[in-house]
């Protein structure tokens, strides 16, 4: 597994807490540079199903020097036949000629951050395109790529549950292979986080956030949506690879600005600012995974899928029960209504899937 991450944006939104920057085209070239170099230096031939492109916002560079990035990944790296390779793709930065660009360059999963398709929300929330825009970059997506991802938000100022029954009515009638669900959290270093600190961001109530959640999560499975994750729903054979083998505890290579990487053992990240990271890209060592990390990580990060994990994988993993380890753990959360077991399968309940977090901490030995 691959990722890449290009952390510039034509404008920064008004909610966006990612490693993500305006940047001038000069800044650009020396970062697709610098790119090149670390996946020169840390490639090392080995095999790759999945390749992601995420941001920031990836579209906002040059056909060109996408090409030189996915020419240095094939050259380093022993890239599957039928790999998986996503580009995120903001619905502002794209036309029919970079999308029939893109498929030329061999991606063959794109993921547009629609976020809404109200005017009113879209302005609010600081995306530099409106709904009209968003339909039609998904109109013309469908005619380069099998495979369409749209990500939506809910719990946002001033919406309201009518205005989200439009946004999944609009997934309706599109027909995309892909839904992400969000819902908005403040966080600091946003514009929206010093609104709310002075009390002038107009969210919507727990009861109707709780509203918003319920109608996402019964109404996208009825339109053929399967809920394969949390916050994912696909049709049938178009889950995200590239996620899912996160949430499974797959190997992962990350290139660029704050970007992480797993080897199984060792989990590194690069500098995020993107200065310092053109200048000297020095990866800096977060963490060695132990044992029981990774125990723990086996089971919040799979208990994220629908399908949950299995209790005979962990014991062939780390050659103890998993009840063993987790047996208080999962006493408390049946109790609770959270986690279910089915035979070998641990999974959380459709209560659990809206408490998720609360679950997962009690994963933390």
């Amino acid at each position: 597994m691959i990722y890449v991450h290009i952390p510039f944006c034509e404008k920064k939104c008004n909610y966006c807490a990612f490693n993500s920057k305006i940047g001038d085209a000069t800044e650009k070239n020396f970062y697709v540079e610098a790119l090149i170099k670390e996946i020169n230096l840390r490639g090392d031939k080995s095999l790759t199903e999945t390749i992601y492109f995420g941001g920031g916002t990836p579209t906002i560079l040059t056909l060109n020097q996408l090409e030189k990035i996915i020419c240095a990944v094939e050259e380093n790296f022993n890239v599957e036949s039928g790999a998986e390779i996503t580009i995120e793709a903001n619905p502002g930065t794209v036309n029919e000629n970079y999308l029939r660009g893109l498929k030329v360059l061999g991606f063959n999963r794109l993921s547009l951050g629609v976020q809404s398709f109200d005017d009113e929300l879209l302005k609010i929330l600081g995306r530099i395109h409106d709904s009209r825009t968003a339909i039609k970059t998904i109109e013309l997506a469908k005619n380069f790529f099998d495979n369409v991802s749209v990500d939506l938000m809910y719990g946002l100022p001033n919406q309201t549950l009518k205005k989200l029954r439009r946004d999944i009515e609009q997934i309706k009638n599109l027909d995309v292979q892909h839904v992400s669900i969000y819902g908005l959290e403040v966080e600091e270093g946003t514009k929206f986080f010093e609104l709310f600190r002075a009390d002038k961001l107009h969210l919507p109530n727990e009861n109707l956030c709780a509203d918003m959640y319920d109608f996402i999560t019964e109404n996208l499975p009825a339109l053929g949506y399967r809920r394969y994750e949390i916050s994912n729903f696909a049709k049938k054979n178009f889950e995200s690879r590239h996620n899912v083998g996160y949430w499974t505890g797959k190997k992962y290579f990350g290139f660029g600005a704050g970007a992480h990487s797993f080897d199984g053992k060792l989990r590194t990240s690069n500098v995020r600012d993107v200065a310092t990271y053109i200048e000297k890209n020095i990866p800096v060592v977060e963490e060695i995974v132990t044992r029981r990390a990774a125990m723990e990580e086996f089971c919040f990060l799979g208990l994220r899928m629908t399908d949950g994990i299995s209790a005979q994988v962990f014991e062939k993993i780390f050659g103890e029960k998993f009840f063993d380890i987790f047996g208080e753990v999962m006493e408390k959360n049946i109790r609770r209504g959270l986690l279910k077991v089915d035979g070998d399968k641990i999974s959380l309940t459709e209560r659990g899937l809206a408490l998720g977090n609360e679950v997962f901490a009690d994963f933390l030995l």
